[in-house]
């Protein structure tokens, strides 16, 4: 059925055939701006009409709904019974439906079977009404010989449209415009638009995106008028020579009446509001400008985001105008030259992540401050890239990449994951939709239209993406044909076709997900015919992005082009509870099933838009300026394309033991792709001598503000660490004091303290300090994490249960304690750890009358076939006032052995801040390379753990929650109201991985080797 067709009744055979997926709609266009009269100012296009608001809706069983015969279209039809809803808005956070979360899978399997393309028997459909009164500016441009439609921005699954009791249109692809022409529909005075919401129709088999199944009108609804002339469509395409300086345009205008007119002009202006160029002649229906050469251009970039905004005037034969057009453009070239993606001449690398659009609170319904929020997140993390991840966006987050310096991969409203894909990743072709099948080949290649043709003038968009995880067949061939039939620019990018090489034609890019760094690299070392890009890579899922940096080393090879995270925020539910409170919700806590529960939960930024502890690794590793320190100086290497670090302040500053002792502002001028070395006189001489180590440190920061951050925000930094003269432990000071051996126990007193240790509970049983006790339950040792979604997704549960209970329930089974002088006392403790090679630890407390107390936790290694340890050290219950935490280590937010690009320094937190409120409960709070580490009240007293002389730093955390409390919760609210604080101090923990999380281990050169020896070494005392 052609969109040209007018047809007058509504079919509900519609539903279930997949060749018809629009009718009576508006031929997909452009979303340029236009205005009946010249604009003032940044004012919005007088001639549309917001419809957002209050709606009327009931959520129905679609089996009760009579095409024939359905009286809620009628104007007269009484729905004060109906709920009220806003629109934008979902029917799930309304409360009229339930919510559902699946990701291959189809959110009907197992309830029923249908096959493609019929929909399942319990389908709902929510009856939608409004009444409106249309405006003075658009009934004046409709009496006027224009016309006046509707448009639905965003909806899902399948639309029907009335007005006034008469039928207007059909429409399916929910995250492109549906609009349709009503003018002849409207009526003076009141109007009611209609709309039946289909939760599943044909169109739900190309719609099985990993996201939350969320239906009804999710973006604005709105009327539109359009001048009896009109530019339906406008596309241009810009162009910019980096040999010559020199860019140009070429637009293509539809003019809808374009005998009616009598001359058109356009206007390009800057910035500034200076005219460029500009041009003025007659008018027909395919009305082309061309620019021509033009000099003094400032090219488009996401470093440099030069806008330009081109006017186009449509001046009738009485001399009037009819229309002015206003698109806002960036000159660019974006090529693949000889195997290279290239933007104005030079190599790209996407710094990226995927987006969803998402909030807790308002499903897929976001706002223009959300989206605000997103992309301040980006420009402040040095992500230079999004790919719309899987659907095009609202129209507002292309205009703000324009604005900001977004890169984008705009991707088709397409995955048929569950169609082709059957438990443990196996293919079935001959089910795939849409394959190679004819019936799905219009509905396919009319989304790829509707989404390049509305977005068409972005400067931001790059690559074309025809889907994603849909398989691969002739379908893709046509779209991909169509694509470059509109765009013979842009590449088109699709990952399917590894699936089925015989389809390797349909992608201009080899792209890939969840690869391994070594594969790629294989590929980039192998003679590459195309550029290589991971559209999704680096899985956040909970407590992830480790080894990200094996990927990032991979810009070395000319053909790697980056990828883009997996993914951006996490999807949670914000769900009020029986009890009353409110907590984030994934999968399966609806009552949904099937589910894939907490599978959601993959963001850099948590579901309320916070930055994850993981977003610290990614600025650093995705910074354009990288730092190299030396003591002689710095090396500075400027991955940026175009722009010279001249505009940026170097911050210098050199720590001592932690502390800032001297600090200077400076200027590197390093042109874009190159490297230059600086010489600094770093004051070391000076600050060495008092000093266990120095930190020498560089750091770039934005020297003017910008709109996305302030003066002096950090991009990215260097350090070097040198030692200092100053011994690592001082000398013991003799002190007045006692120590006592006794037959059950032995201590020490001394500077107001006093330690006891056990002979009968294996163990320091008392450490007090002024009347506050420190040991609730002796320090007891742990081999043992609670798991990451990464570790169970890896099946480290399974392989290192013996590790679980290991430490926990180890036995003591030899004691030995021994006054060694007049001031000190050791007690050294032998433990069997519960595995069946009872392996034997010692656990030593050397304790002076200064109050200090050496912790030395030794495992020897065992040979044998054991699998690699989670962590190795002791965990400690400290009473919960002791809360706050000051470390001098890598932060500060959390670290791990393969996600510790941090700065060295000391930080301030408490443990409830440290803890990251992952969607699932988990490992969480670790830091790396730590020094020391104090543990306070809000006093200020408290312990202070160091490394000992001699010992390599250790790892630590303090939390409200013990690893066991952590292992058992499946929400955060479930975990109990803090008794006690938990204090672990590890000689070493492995690392959480982040190359997928359903089966790559955590690398072997992050893991902790069970048949090699572990010692932790650190020294205790009370402050």
């Amino acid at each position: 059925m052609t969109e040209e067709t007018r047809v007058e009744n509504a079919s509900e055979a519609w539903l279930t055939d997949p060749t018809i997926f629009a009718v009576n709609r508006v031929p997909a266009h452009s979303e340029h701006r236009y205005y009946a009269h010249m604009p003032q100012g940044d004012e919005r296009s007088d001639l549309r009409q917001s419809l957002d608001g209050e709606w009327r809706v009931e959520v129905v069983q679609a089996s009760d709904i009579d095409f024939h015969e359905e009286p809620f279209v009628a104007e007269n039809f009484d729905d004060s019974a109906f709920e009220r809803i806003q629109v934008p808005g979902h029917l799930q956070t309304a409360g009229l439906m339930n919510h559902k979360y699946v990701n291959i899978q189809y959110p009907w399997d197992g309830h029923e079977n249908p096959l493609e393309p019929n929909v399942p028997e319990s389908n709902h459909v929510a009856l939608y009404r409004r009444k409106f009164t249309v405006s003075d500016r658009l009934a004046g441009a409709k009496a006027a010989g224009g016309t006046v439609s509707i448009v639905f921005h965003g909806m899902a699954t399948a639309i029907y449209v009335w007005v006034n009791g008469l039928f207007a249109g059909y429409g399916e692809d929910g995250f492109t415009p549906n609009e349709f022409d009503v003018t002849d529909l409207l009526h003076d005075g009141e109007n009611v638009v209609a709309v039946a919401c289909y939760e599943y129709s044909s169109a739900s088999w190309l719609e099985d995106q990993d996201f939350w199944r969320l239906h009804g009108l999710f973006r604005s609804v709105e009327l539109a008028a359009q001048p009896h002339v009109h530019i339906d469509n406008m596309q241009i395409e810009t162009d910019y020579d980096a040999k010559t300086g020199t860019a140009s345009f070429d637009a293509v205008l539809s003019v809808r009446n374009a005998a009616d007119a009598a001359t058109i002009s356009a206007t390009l202006k800057d910035a500034d509001g200076d005219v460029v160029w500009q041009t003025a002649h007659c008018v027909d229906g395919r009305t082309s400008i061309s620019s021509g050469s033009l000099q003094d251009v400032t090219p488009w970039s996401a470093e440099n985001p030069a806008l330009y905004e081109l006017d186009v005037i449509i001046i009738d034969h009485a001399g009037n105008i009819a229309e002015v057009a206003v698109q806002r453009i960036g000159f660019r070239r974006f090529r693949i030259e000889d195997g290279i993606m290239t933007i104005n001449g030079r190599r790209i690398v996407f710094k990226g992540a995927d987006r969803h659009e998402f909030d807790a609170k308002r499903g897929r319904a976001i706002t223009k401050q959300d989206m605000i929020d997103d992309v301040m997140f980006c420009k402040r993390h040095n992500i230079n890239a999004i790919r719309t991840s899987h659907y095009p966006n609202q129209d507002y987050w292309y205009e703000l990449c324009d604005e900001y310096g977004i890169y984008l991969i705009d991707e088709t409203n397409l995955e048929t994951h569950g169609s082709w894909c059957l438990p443990g990743d196996v293919l079935t072709e001959e089910t795939a939709v849409p394959g190679s099948k004819p019936q799905w080949e219009g509905a396919c290649v009319d989304r790829v239209n509707s989404m390049m043709r509305r977005d068409y003038n972005h400067p931001s968009v790059l690559i074309w993406s025809l889907g994603n995880e849909s398989y691969a067949g002739d379908v893709f061939r046509a779209m991909y044909r169509h694509a470059h039939d509109i765009d013979p620019n842009r590449p088109v990018h699709y990952e399917g076709v590894t699936h089925n090489r015989d389809y390797d034609d349909v992608s201009d890019i080899e792209t890939h997900m969840y690869v391994h760094a070594d594969a790629v690299e294989e590929y980039l070392k192998n003679d590459p015919k195309k550029p290589y890009l991971l559209c999704e890579y680096m899985h956040a899922m909970g407590n992830s992005v480790g080894n990200m940096d094996e990927y990032t080393a991979l810009e070395r090879y000319p053909h790697y082009q980056g990828g883009f995270i997996w993914d951006f925020i996490d999807q949670a539910i914000l769900a009020r509870q029986s009890d009353g409170t409110e907590r984030l919700c994934y999968g399966g806590d609806f009552g949904d099933r099937p589910s894939d529960y907490e599978f959601s939960g993959d963001g850099l930024v948590f579901a309320d838009r916070r930055p994850t502890p993981k977003a610290q690794e990614v600025k650093q590793l995705y910074a354009n300026v990288h730092l190299d320190v030396t003591e002689s100086g710095v090396v500075v290497r400027n991955d940026n394309l175009f722009t010279s670090t001249g505009g940026y302040v170097f911050a210098l500053r050199v720590l001592a033991d932690g502390e800032p002792v001297w600090q200077s502002d400076r200027r590197f001028d390093v042109p874009a792709n190159e490297t230059a070395s600086f010489a600094i006189d770093w004051p070391v001489d000076q600050y060495r001598a008092d000093a266990k180590e120095l930190v020498l440190e560089v750091s770039q920061r934005l020297a003017e503000p910008t709109d996305w951050a302030p003066a002096g925000y950090e991009l990215s930094f260097g350090q070097a660490v040198i030692d200092g003269m100053r011994p690592m432990a001082e000398a013991k000071k003799p002190i007045d004091g006692v120590v006592t051996v006794g037959r059950w126990n032995a201590g020490v007193q001394g500077s107001g303290r006093e330690m006891l240790f056990s002979r009968t509970q294996g163990g320091m049983v008392s450490y007090a300090f002024d009347g506050r006790e420190f040991v609730l339950r002796r320090p007891t040792i742990t081999t043992f994490r609670a798991l990451t979604d990464n570790d169970r997704g890896a099946g480290h549960g399974f392989e290192r249960v013996q590790w679980l209970g290991a430490g926990r329930y180890a036995r003591c089974v030899g004691n030995e304690i021994e006054q060694v002088d007049d001031d000190t006392l050791k007690a050294t403790y032998v433990y069997e750890l519960a595995t069946p090679q009872r392996t034997r630890v010692t656990v030593a407390y050397t304790a002076d009358t200064t109050g200090r107390v050496n912790l030395r936790v030794n495992y020897p290694g065992k040979e044998g076939e054991l699998p690699t340890m989670p962590a190795f050290g002791i965990e400690w219950a400290l009473p919960v006032e002791y809360s706050r935490l000051r470390f001098f280590g890598a932060g500060p937010e959390e670290t791990y052995r393969d996600r510790k690009h941090a700065k060295l320094g000391i930080w301030s937190t408490d443990a409830f801040a440290d803890h990251a409120p992952y969607l699932m409960p988990q490992e969480t709070g670790n830091h790396e390379e730590v020094r020391w580490a104090e543990i306070t009240d809000g006093h200020g007293h408290g312990l202070r753990v160091n490394r000992a002389a001699g010992a390599d730093p250790f790892a630590m955390s303090l939390q409200p929650y013990s690893s066991f409390m952590l292992e058992e919760a499946q929400h955060q609210d479930e975990l109990p109201v803090p008794k006690h604080m938990f204090l672990r101090v590890l000689a070493a923990q492995m690392g959480v991985g982040g190359d997928d999380s359903w089966m790559s281990p955590v690398h072997p050169q992050y893991q902790i080797p069970a048949d090699r020896p572990i010692s932790l070494d650190v020294d205790l005392e009370l402050i």
